[in-house]
C-alpha cells in the first residue's frame, strides 16, 4: 500500500478562481490529491515534508483550447498538407510543437489538424499497458477538434478566421452556410461542437444551431454573451490572434518567430493597419470583460500554429490579455486550465483539489511574479511525481 507523500507549498493557485493559499500542505496518495491544508495546522510539518517547494508558487497544468501542432508559426515556415509528402518532417514538426507546450506547462491540447500521426500522441485505453506508459511519460492529453468523422471534438468554420488565412494555412474546414451549420450540428453524435464564428449575427445563428462553444466571437455583443451565460456555451476568445495582428501591423502583417522571439519582419506598413488592429482589441477586451460580468465560462486558447503566434508560450500572453480585460491572476489561471480542461474531458487536468491527479506546474517566487513566471517553469509534477522529462 502507497505511502502518504506530503508537499509543503509556498503558495498555491488551485484553478477555482479562488484567491491565492500561503504555506499549503499537499498530501497525496498514488498519485492523487487526498488533503489540501494550512501547513500551520501541522506542528511537526519539518519532519513529514517530503519536497520543500515553500519557495515557491504551485498552479495547475495549462490547457490551450486552439492549437495547430502541425503548423510553423515563422513566416515561410512548413503549412499543413505542405509536408504530407514527408512524413518525417511532419513527426519531427510535431515533435517539436509538443516540446514546446509541455516545457512551458502546456499539458492539454485542442489540436485543429487533421492528420493521423496525432493518434499517437493522444489518450489510450487503460488496460493497454505498453501505451499507457508512453502516454505518460510524454504527459499531454491531446483531443483534436475539425469537421472529420474521427475527431474528438467537432470544430466548424462558420466566418472566416479573424486574422489572415489562418485556416487556408492549416488546411482547415471550408466555411459553411446556415443549412449545412444546423444539419452539421444536429447529426453530430454526442460530440461537443466548436463553431469559429465572429460578428453579433454569425455568432446568434451558431448558438441558434446548438454549438457548445464559440471561438474567436469577434464583434460578439451583449446579447449573445447574455445567452451565452444562460446556456453554459463557452467561450474561447482568441486574444492573442489580434495582439499578434497589432505587433505585425508595422511591418506589413508579417510577424516571424526566432529563438522563441517574436519580431516584426521587414516590409511596408499597411496604411491603418495599426489603427484597425488596435481597436479590433480593444473591442473584444471590452467584450471579455463584459463576459466576465455576466458569468459566461471563458477558455483560453491562442490560435498557435498560426504565423507569430508560438506553441506554448502563447498561452502566458493570452493569460496577460485577461488580465488586461479586468480578470483577477487567479481567475485567468482558471480559465488556463480548469475552464477548458473539465469542459473537454481532460480529467486529469483541471482545478488542484481533493480526489484530483497531483499535476502541476511550479515557479519559484511569490504569485505576484505570475503570469511572467510561468515562462520560466521551475519544474512539472504529473501524477505526484516530479517529470524526468522536463529540463529547465
Amino acid at each position: 500500500m502507497a505511502e502518504t507523500e506530503y508537499i509543503l507549498a509556498g503558495r498555491l493557485i488551485d484553478g477555482s478562481g479562488s484567491p491565492v493559499r500561503r504555506n499549503i500542505l499537499l498530501e497525496m496518495k498514488d498519485g492523487v490529491i487526498i488533503a489540501l491544508r494550512s501547513a500551520a495546522e501541522v506542528p511537526d510539518k519539518p519532519a513529514i515534508v517530503d519536497v520543500d517547494l515553500s519557495h515557491c508558487t504551485l498552479v495547475p497544468a495549462l490547457v490551450d483550447c486552439s492549437v495547430a501542432l502541425l503548423q510553423s508559426p515563422s513566416v515561410g515556415g512548413n503549412k499543413g498538407e505542405e509536408t504530407a509528402e514527408q512524413e518525417n518532417i511532419q513527426r519531427d514538426m510535431l515533435e517539436r510543437h509538443i516540446r514546446y507546450c509541455f516545457t512551458h506547462g502546456v499539458l492539454g491540447l485542442l489540436a485543429q489538424d487533421k492528420n493521423s500521426l496525432l493518434q499517437e500522441y493522444q489518450r489510450v485505453d487503460e488496460d493497454n499497458d505498453q501505451k499507457k506508459q508512453k502516454k505518460q511519460v510524454r504527459g499531454l492529453d491531446i483531443r483534436t477538434a475539425h469537421d472529420g468523422a474521427d475527431a474528438d471534438v467537432l470544430r466548424l468554420m462558420y466566418s472566416p478566421s479573424i486574422d489572415e488565412n489562418t485556416e487556408e494555412r492549416a488546411g482547415g474546414s471550408l466555411q459553411l452556410n446556415s443549412a449545412a451549420l444546423c444539419h452539421l450540428l444536429q447529426n453530430r453524435d454526442r460530440k461537443k461542437a466548436i463553431v469559429v464564428a465572429n460578428g453579433s449575427q454569425q455568432v446568434a445563428e451558431a448558438l441558434e444551431a446548438g454549438c457548445d462553444a464559440i471561438e474567436q466571437g469577434y464583434a460578439i455583443g451583449e446579447a449573445n454573451l447574455r445567452v451565452m451565460a444562460d446556456k453554459g456555451v463557452l467561450w474561447i476568445p482568441n486574444l492573442v490572434r489580434a495582439k499578434n495582428a497589432l505587433d505585425g501591423a508595422s511591418g506589413g502583417g508579417s510577424v516571424c518567430c526566432r529563438f522563441s522571439t517574436r519580431y516584426v519582419a521587414p516590409g511596408d506598413p499597411i496604411p491603418g493597419a495599426e489603427a484597425h488592429w488596435k481597436k479590433v482589441l480593444e473591442e473584444q477586451l471590452a467584450q471579455l470583460r463584459l463576459a466576465r460580468e455576466l458569468g459566461v465560462k471563458v477558455a483560453v486558447g491562442t490560435g498557435a500554429g498560426s504565423v507569430g503566434i508560438l506553441h506554448g508560450e502563447s498561452v502566458v500572453e493570452e493569460i496577460k490579455l485577461f488580465i488586461k480585460a479586468g480578470y483577477s491572476l487567479e481567475e485567468s489561471i482558471q480559465c488556463a486550465s480548469k475552464n477548458g480542461a473539465e469542459f473537454f474531458g481532460m480529467q486529469e487536468l483541471g482545478q488542484l483539489a481533493v480526489g484530483q491527479r497531483a499535476t502541476f506546474l511550479f515557479t519559484r517566487g511569490t504569485a505576484g511574479q505570475l503570469p511572467r513566471k510561468l515562462a520560466y517553469l521551475e519544474g512539472i509534477f504529473m501524477n505526484g511525481q516530479p517529470s524526468p522529462e522536463y529540463k529547465k
